[in-house]
């Protein structure tokens, strides 16, 4: 992520370059959309580097949710940075139209950003079938616990959709001879920006507020706890994310009623160590016992 935040700083310097040759605001809007991508980076390494700090008596279940609040805080920059700008330089150059000088330099520009952005892209899905598994890519970026990865895929979708559409407005601007072609292109990229900042802004909000584990993961639970031979079964159960690798659990457990109190603590470790061995980001976990009650003739 660090050779990224680099990398699109870079490509910033030169889409910049790009509108002071061309006055594209296309060119700019795109230049503005790379300093907000290289601030969500730089976002990002920030949260990943606090939700490392151990727990407090403040907060004793610690800091992994920094990673939900800062990718959050990545879709409010996306908005205002990328999204409205775009659409003020859109509807300005609308307004105020205005003849672009440089088109070879503009078209070489994006090009070059074209091909860095792929290879961030492709680097961004290469990471995200690790976790994705068979799952399609629409359920990946609603579900998945991991917050930094569909930042970083839809911010280089959406990075390189943009620069396909600021090349084909320059080049429309140009061919035709109406400028107002580069208004629209910026429009349209601030319209795609919004979108994709709508999207992870309401993904970030769901597991700030707090997502359970995913079906796979609860499975796998109900599964090692009614293993258990002390377990009759399962009251309720509850789960919830504190971060991407650790899982709240809190089930409660009906036991065989001939355990004592020993017999239950022991029941009571059996069904933790099962559980972590096929959920090891279950932790913390606690496991509220309820004796079976026997029988009366």
């Amino acid at each position: 992520m660090v050779a990224a935040l680099f990398a699109n700083l870079g490509i910033a310097v030169a889409k910049f370059a790009g509108f002071l040759i061309t006055r594209s605001s296309s060119m700019l809007a795109e230049g503005v959309h790379s300093i907000a991508d290289s601030t969500n980076q730089a976002l990002l390494l920030l949260g990943g580097r606090r939700s490392r700090r151990p727990a407090t008596t403040e907060h004793a279940f610690g800091f992994a949710r920094e990673r939900y609040f800062w990718s959050f805080v990545v879709s409010v920059v996306l908005f205002t940075l990328g999204s409205a700008f775009a659409f003020y330089e859109g509807i300005d150059k609308l307004r105020h139209p205005h003849e672009m000088k440089g088109l070879g330099w503009a078209i070489g520009i994006l090009l070059m950003a074209i091909v860095l952005e792929g290879w961030s892209f492709r680097t961004a899905v290469i990471e995200s079938n690790r976790l994705r598994g068979p799952t399609s890519w629409g359920h990946f970026v609603r579900h998945t616990k991991h917050p930094e990865l569909p930042v970083v895929l839809l911010e280089d979708l959406g990075a390189l959709v943009g620069l396909v559409i600021a090349l084909v407005a320059v080049t429309l601007a140009e061919v035709t001879g109406e400028p107002r072609w580069d208004g629209a292109g910026t429009l349209v990229i601030g319209l795609l920006l919004g979108v994709i900042a709508l999207v992870l802004a309401r993904e970030m909000k769901s597991l700030l507020i707090g997502e359970s584990a995913g079906p796979r993961d609860q499975r796998a639970i109900v599964e090692a706890i009614e293993s258990a031979p002390a377990t009759r079964r399962i009251i309720h159960l509850r789960t919830q994310h504190l971060g991407p690798n650790e899982i709240l659990v809190a089930v409660k457990v009906l036991f065989d009623a001939t355990l004592d109190t020993a017999g239950v603590a022991a029941a009571i470790d059996d069904v933790e160590t099962r559980v972590r061995a096929v959920v090891p980001d279950a932790h913390p976990m606690y496991v509220e016992p309820a004796l079976e009650q026997p029988l009366v003739d």
